[in-house]
């Protein structure tokens, strides 16, 4: 009877994976790490009195639902905006100049082709010139909703997830993933990418679109650092 109890509970529990794993299944291009997480199954306590209340489950009287445990959504607005510029330029001289004589002097042989070897001059110069100019501007706007990966000691929330937009012959996605604090929460369980630490957006595309944006293997090879011109 312990045998067939065993087994009946291996089964449930390989049945249970299975279930969790068709969730939202992985598909070409998806990232691991931007992956959602399913929320920890409670377990019951072995000794309750018959009580149904799940300290997993717990919800308060006069709280918001908020993303609070591992598994719950919550919304990020993308509000990213980024202006930088940059200008430098740079200006050096030097002048030099050398004259001697050894005045007169009978040496014989002190003349070459009409010229005095024991008189000579020299002048030297040297300027440098350069500048540069560098100005980026980078704008990212909407919305999208991940999973909370992990709960840190502190209360504060690691987030993680990525939003896939399929339009004719392209694929583009935003994946997100930081660290949020549950006071940024708003009520209704959204918050501001400006808001998160250690925050890794990224945006990109596949596809035909994509392809025709991306230069050829031999433009790349002119273009790359160790061409000498």
């Amino acid at each position: 009877m312990m045998r067939f109890t065993t087994l009946l509970l291996g089964v449930a529990a390989s049945l249970s994976l299975a279930a969790c794993s068709t969730i939202n299944p992985p598909r070409p291009g998806d990232s691991a790490e931007y992956r959602p997480v399913a929320p920890i199954a409670p377990v019951p306590a072995d000794f309750n009195k018959g009580a149904i209340y799940q300290a997993s489950q717990s919800q308060g009287l006069f709280e918001d639902y908020k993303a609070r445990h591992v598994g719950d959504l919550v919304t990020v607005e993308l509000v990213e905006k980024t202006d930088a510029k940059k200008s430098s330029a740079t200006s050096t001289s030097k002048d030099s100049g050398v004259d001697f004589s050894l005045g007169d002097i009978s040496v014989a042989g002190r003349t070459l082709a009409g010229a005095d070897l024991l008189v000579g001059s020299g002048d030297g110069s040297r300027t440098f010139d350069g500048s540069g100019d560098s100005s980026q501007s980078n704008s990212l706007t909407g919305d999208i909703t991940v999973t909370v990966a992990e709960v840190l000691p502190n209360g504060n929330l690691v987030i993680q997830g990525e939003k896939w937009l399929s339009i004719n012959q392209g694929s583009e996605y935003v994946r997100l993933r930081g660290i949020i604090r549950p006071v940024d929460i708003s009520t209704t369980n959204t918050v501001q990418s400006t808001q998160i630490a250690n925050a890794e957006v990224s945006y990109g595309g596949t596809g035909t679109l994509r392809d025709s944006n991306a230069p050829g293997w031999l433009t790349r090879f002119f273009n790359s650092p160790l061409w000498p011109i």
